[in-house]
Parts: C-alpha cells; sequence; structure tokens
C-alpha cells in the first residue's frame, strides 16, 4: 500500500454503516445516529462519525487479529462524537 493511499474507502464504510442501519444490526448504530441527531449533528454527519467508529474497531481487529467485537464498537459508539483514538494520546 502507498503512503498517499488511504487506509479505509470512506464509500465503503459509509456503505457498510447503510447496511447496519437497514438491519437494524447492530442496534446500537440506529440509537447512535438518533442520539447525534438529536444533539444538533445533521445526519450525513452523523453517518460519518459512525463510520469512523467502525474504522476505529476494523483497524483493532487488524492489529489484534480478534474477530469483530460488537461490544467493543458499541463502547466506540458511545463515545461519539469524540473519536476512538482521541483518548488513546
Amino acid at each position: 500500500m502507498n503512503q498517499d493511499e488511504p487506509i479505509f474507502d470512506g464509500d465503503l464504510l459509509l456503505e457498510m454503516v447503510e447496511n447496519q442501519l437497514s438491519d437494524n444490526y447492530p442496534p446500537c448504530v440506529k440509537a447512535t445516529l438518533m442520539r447525534l441527531a438529536m444533539t444538533g449533528h445533521a445526519q450525513d454527519e452523523a453517518r460519518h462519525l459512525i463510520a469512523c467508529a467502525l474504522g476505529a474497531e476494523i483497524m483493532m481487529m487488524q492489529e489484534t487479529g480478534q474477530p469483530f467485537s460488537e461490544e467493543r464498537y458499541a463502547e466506540y459508539l458511545a463515545q461519539l462524537p469524540a473519536m476512538p483514538w482521541d483518548e488513546e494520546a
């Protein structure tokens, strides 16, 4: 991978979020979208924030070799709009 290439395809992450919302699985995704919308975030912005949390979970999977963790993903979603990596510093 070239250093200039993004780690994730943003459109693909957004598609995955849309699928999660459509399937209502995991249910915390829809709840997070509603929470963010109720606190003044536009729908598109909220979806992008959720996609960031999903990207963080995928990165954790790659780093640890563990499968998708719905619990960890839910924790990332609960932190939004703060980014999951903000507390790593």
